[in-house]
């Protein structure tokens, strides 16, 4: 049997239209929907009960805790770790004290290990080792150090060489200056239009005095007075030497409608004429086409006047060409231009490259050259020989002997380093065609900052596209941005040094040099002979000993050095140190730091958030009890409606019947009133 009552609450003091009212709503509450309602509970008993065992079994309620130091003291006597239940449960406060103390100081001490192992975690470990293995023979590439013969070059370079030995005669020759203008009466005779080209950048004798300065134009003898603070600079830094005497060359820059001038001085007459003189030929070079500059260097069998590897014989064929702006024509071996390297799989001197080489000394430029030899690079196969930074000099009428040892570096990139595997991530182009590599970075973006704020690019470096060398007929102002830029690279205040990586991934070969004279004095006779011999060479023309280098590169052992980043710490090993902390300190595990989440971090947000609503409303009810009085005098109850006990009002009506207010009184307290009437509040459906 199931039954269904139904009970309306009414005010005891309400008016006879009011419960009249709610005597009609009982009675058709209990004619219609009480009757559909109850039969359709009676009938559907399994699903009532398993959605009430669901609500009981499986309840979602906020936590029990009225405040945040009840919640606290809940889990202090709840927990498993022991210091916290040590603070609640301790007799005495001094106790209590010092558990507190000691626990919130484990607790210091445990976020002060976990942020060291956090802030320790990107860090790597080095491995060495040593294999014995197969070797690849590196790439050799070897340059003259006379970059064109002179003899091709001397018409390029007629007049500089007559303005360079007059300012020679000028510093260092008879005091009369005899010798000078000798050579001034030659020049003017044999003059061109390119002296006035010469004389924009004048090289000058720098005199300090205790109250002015005396320079001197050591081509035209004109000299100038300037007081102590003259704008002078040493070359390669941005500051004057303090010295009596000083030479240099004077660089001016056109800025809008205004010129500003430098002097640049140096220590050495010497430094100074060379540096002037080089000035001038990069200018004349820049001019010159490719395939003439070509033709002016050296060939592979000038170079190179015999060669072997590993006992077997090479040549010419066996080396690949290389330009290069100061060095002209380089010439690499085992440069992987094939797809192949060749191996090593023995070592020793017998298992190496050995060439013997020709330098020609008579045909090296006086002036821009002042020693003679060759400039070798080791290198790797994709990588690009810089020989003005790491060249090795070979000294000519010697035996260079040169002993290999491999080391492979394999570094990590960020976050572990700074290093980057493909140079991709840094916002400089490549002009070089080579795989990445810092100093490719550095010259790449040296020649854009010269692109950007010079207007062209320097001789020295590759071409980038629609650009065109600087030279001082179209760009008159070049050589004095130039070395401003370079005097900031030097300084490290250029962009350059700090976008520019290294490269994650490197080999480097390091060497032991050992020098012998060659050829001996008893063996020098019929060596030369030889060698003039098979180069075909009669009469004057034959080979000197200061003219030829005999060189050999090999693998000391074929033990090949791996120096490997690997990374020291992982996830799993971060998380094995924080639970060993946790254990140590507290007696604490994961499950504990999950119960601290939820406790104080869930629990107390639902706590502050039950209590904010709680606010928001008894300050809405205290509002509506504001506004009720005050909406009860300006009620529109609508037309009366009247009722007669022969016909019974319907519920609609008796919602519209009018109340009774108390317009100074505030509502009635409402107690509970229930009805007993059988017909009216009782109804039972039986199934």
């Amino acid at each position: 049997m199931w039954s269904c009552v139904v009970a309306v609450r009414v005010p005891p003091n309400s008016s006879a239209q009011l419960q009249l009212g709610a005597i009609v709503l009982v009675r058709t509450l209990s004619l219609e929907a009480l009757q559909g309602s109850c039969c359709r509970a009676a009938m559907e008993p399994g699903t009532k009960r398993l959605k009430e065992k669901i609500k009981e079994k499986l309840q979602v309620t906020e936590p029990q805790a009225a405040s945040v130091y009840e919640l606290a003291r809940w889990y202090c006597y709840n927990t498993n770790t022991h210091g916290c239940r040590r603070i609640v449960v301790s007799r005495g406060r001094l106790r209590r004290v010092i558990w507190l103390i000691l626990t919130f100081g484990a607790v210091g001490i445990i976020v002060w290990q976990c942020a060291l192992l956090i802030a320790s975690y990107y860090t790597a470990s080095v491995t060495i080792t040593v294999q014995f293995q197969e070797i690849t023979f590196p790439a050799i590439t070897v340059c003259n150090m006379n970059p064109y013969r002179y003899n091709a070059t001397r018409h390029l370079f007629e007049r500089l060489d007559q303005e360079t030995r007059i300012a020679i005669a000028e510093l260092y020759q008879s005091p009369n200056g005899s010798d000078s203008s000798q050579l001034r009466a030659r020049r003017d005779t044999t003059g061109s239009k390119e002296g006035d080209l010469f004389r924009t950048i004048p090289l000058l004798r720098v005199e300090v005095g205790q109250e002015d300065t005396i320079v001197s134009d050591l081509i035209t003898k004109k000299q100038h007075r300037g007081n102590r603070t003259s704008n002078t600079r040493s070359f390669g830094g941005s500051h004057s030497l303090k010295r009596a005497k000083m030479f240099g060359f004077k660089l001016c820059e056109k800025i809008h409608d205004s010129s500003t001038c430098d002097i640049y001085t140096f220590s050495s007459g010497t430094t100074a004429i060379q540096e002037w003189y080089r000035l001038h030929y990069l200018n004349i070079m820049a001019q010159v086409p490719e395939q003439t500059k070509l033709q002016m260097g050296y060939s592979a069998d000038d170079l190179i006047l015999s060669c072997s590897f590993k006992e077997q014989p090479c040549d010419s064929r066996n080396f690949s060409l290389m330009h290069h702006p100061l060095h002209g024509n380089c010439f690499t071996f085992n440069g992987g231009e094939s797809g192949s390297a060749l191996q090593n799989n023995i070592g020793g001197s017998q298992n190496g490259l050995k060439m013997t080489l020709h330098v020609d000394e008579d045909e090296y430029n006086p002036y821009l050259i002042t020693s003679t030899g060759a400039k070798v690079v080791i290198h790797d196969q994709n990588e690009q020989p810089f020989i003005e930074d790491v060249g090795i000099e070979i000294q000519t009428a010697t035996q260079t002997a040169m002993g290999l040892d491999l080391t492979v570096l394999q570094r990590l990139s960020s976050p572990y380093s700074d290093c980057t595997t493909d140079g991709l991530n840094v916002p400089v182009a490549n002009f070089y065609n080579k795989t990445y590599s810092l100093q490719t970075c550095l010259h790449s973006c040296f020649q854009m900052e010269m692109v950007r704020w010079c207007g062209c690019a320097h001789y020295e470096k590759p071409l980038p596209a629609e650009t065109e060398y600087c030279n001082y007929i179209k760009f008159p102002g070049w050589i004095s941005c130039y070395y401003k830029l370079r005097n900031q690279f030097i300084q490290e205040q250029l962009v350059c040094q700090k976008i520019c990586r290294p490269a994650c991934h490197y080999k480097e070969w390091t060497m032991t040099l050992s020098v012998a004279e060659w050829p001996s004095s008893p063996s020098e006779e019929w060596i030369l002979h030889i060698l003039n011999w098979e180069r075909g060479l009669k009469g004057n023309k034959t080979l000197r000993k200061n003219d030829l280098a005999n060189l050999s590169i090999f693998y000391r052992s074929l033990n090949l050095r791996n120096i490997t980043e690997t990374a020291e710490n992982n996830i799993v090993t971060l998380l094995s140190n924080f639970g060993g902390q946790l254990g140590l300190w507290m007696s604490c595990s994961v499950v504990c730091i999950i119960e601290i989440i939820e406790v104080f971090f869930i629990d107390l947000f639902l706590i502050s958030a039950r209590k904010g609503i709680q606010m928001v409303r008894k300050c809405w009810q205290r509002l509506t009890e504001e506004e009720e009085p005050s909406m009860g005098n300006n009620e529109d109850h609508g037309s009366p409606v009247f009722i007669n006990d022969e016909d019974p009002p319907t519920f609609n009506a008796a919602l519209q019947l009018p109340r009774a207010h108390a317009p100074d009184m505030l509502p009635p307290t409402y107690e509970t009133l229930q009805m007993h009437d059988d017909f009216l509040l009782r109804h039972t459906c039986r199934h």
